[in-house]
């Protein structure tokens, strides 16, 4: 059973801001008031999609999303001052893992940025790093390929990494993140008490 209080404690610990919100509906609404005049960057995420702040924000900020707007907007999301992403899984030690194929969503989470939004389901948490890794290759990895359609062993039979070679594999590149990135104002896990996305 996943403490959350443990868990916010441990991501505070490691220069991580943590919020919680009980909806998707009061974390949305607690996003788009913190940011105006903005150039806002968005992740290709499950979990951002279902909070559907992209319209709300753009009211008051510039942004960019390439599933919104045309994949010729990525490297304007990735080099946008705010970056609004989830995370494959979050242990409740405190490190973020991501895994991305071409890179721009965790790139966006790297370098460079005034502030980064990871929004998170409490699906998303896990006991400890280990079992967070486990759960970024063996449950989100193998749904995001079931969802791009791709043909990878993941994807057929029973979700699990198989480490393949195929040249549809999404998982190109691991990030964990052990702490905030240096020369960034802020870094915020927004845990939303809600299964929500992979």
């Amino acid at each position: 059973m996943i403490n959350m209080e443990t868990t916010m404690k441990n991501l505070n610990s490691r220069g991580f801001d943590a919020t919680y919100f009980a909806s998707a509906k009061e974390a949305a609404d607690y996003i788009v008031s913190q940011l105006h005049g903005e150039t806002v960057g968005f992740g290709g995420s499950k979990t951002v999609e279902a909070l559907d702040v992209f319209e709300r924000l753009a009211e008051a900020n510039t942004v960019f999303w390439h599933w919104k707007q045309g994949m010729e907007v990525r490297s304007k999301a990735t080099a946008a001052d705010v970056y609004i992403t989830s995370a494959n899984a979050v242990a409740e030690t405190g490190e973020i893992i991501n895994i991305d194929g071409a890179g721009n969503r965790v790139a966006g989470t790297l370098f460079g940025k005034k502030k980064v939004y990871f929004i998170i389901g409490s699906n998303k948490i896990a006991e400890d790093y280990d079992k967070a890794l486990w759960r970024a290759r063996n449950i989100a990895a193998p749904l995001n390929a079931r969802r791009f359609n791709t043909n990878t062993p993941c994807t057929k039979g029973d979700l699990k990494c198989h480490d393949c070679n195929s040249p549809e594999r999404i998982c190109k590149g691991l990030v964990v993140l052990w702490g905030k990135m240096m020369g960034m104002e802020k870094v915020e896990v927004v845990i939303i008490g809600e299964e929500l996305g992979f």
